[in-house]
């Protein structure tokens, strides 16, 4: 019998899946679970790719326990050299980023993403912490990803209260689903096992295409034996929390 995913691990696992051989890929501020995907990947798969981090690391290997922070200096253990925050960015108007997770607290069909407000800009309801370079960084780079661990209308949404970063981003993942880019909007290129393409349907608030979109294959025993070292004891997937929508779980 196959193994099935849980909530935590379908978004881990499957941002862990859009790395590809020789790539450049970073992991940015406040972002675990890319961190932990990047350092799946390194364990999971047999290939060789560049992980930068912005602790500074390229290449690390975190001695003992992983830690939560996605900038601990814990991050530059083993790392071939130091990049400083500002090399990103020139390595991205360089044309040298192959892959960036970007986090967003709102996503639209296009892939737009905002991280200033929610509300209206001269009275938000909520003030959030700032696009972090995505504005640079988002059309510069060759690819984009981001994940959401709630997957409803007020995190995909059909209007951005406010638009922190738009280009290519090209990938959102969340505990329902894996949206691709086709045709300039997100379209569902697979699901949750344990989702319907209805269910997502209803926990989103943008149309999207859906034909073609399969069941997310099931996770590998090497993905499956990765994610367990890098978090033994669960505290990862305690602190994340990620659920599926009452209806649905």
């Amino acid at each position: 019998m196959s193994a099935s995913f849980t909530p935590f691990s379908h978004v881990v696992i499957n941002l862990a899946r859009l790395i590809r051989p020789d790539e450049v890929t970073f992991s940015g501020v406040n972002s675990t679970l890319p961190m932990l995907a990047c350092l799946l990947a390194k364990r999971a798969y047999d290939f060789d790719f560049t992980w930068l981090n912005v602790a500074g690391g390229v290449d690390a290997e975190p001695a003992g326990a992983i830690p939560l922070s996605s900038g601990d200096p814990a991050l530059m253990h083993g790392s071939a050299a130091v990049f400083a925050n500002e090399d990103f960015y020139d390595l991205c108007t360089r044309g040298g980023m192959d892959l960036c997770f970007l986090g967003a607290s709102q996503i639209d069909a296009t892939g737009a993403t905002n991280n200033s407000v929610i509300g209206d800009w001269h009275a938000p309801k909520v003030r959030l912490p700032g696009g972090g370079g995505s504005a640079v960084m988002m059309p510069t780079l060759r690819r984009a990803a981001t994940w959401r661990t709630e997957h409803s209308p007020r995190t995909l949404v059909n209007e951005l209260f406010f638009q922190t970063a738009k280009g290519n981003l090209q990938n959102v993942v969340t505990p329902m689903a894996v949206f691709d880019k086709r045709d300039g909007r997100l379209a569902l290129q697979s699901h949750n096992p344990a989702v319907t393409i209805a269910e997502i349907q209803k926990a989103t608030g943008f149309t999207f295409d859906a034909s073609g979109a399969v069941p997310t294959p099931p996770p590998t025993e090497a993905e499956l034996s990765a994610l367990r070292s890098l978090d033994p004891d669960g505290r990862f997937e305690r602190d994340a929390a990620i659920t599926l929508p009452e209806a649905v779980a």
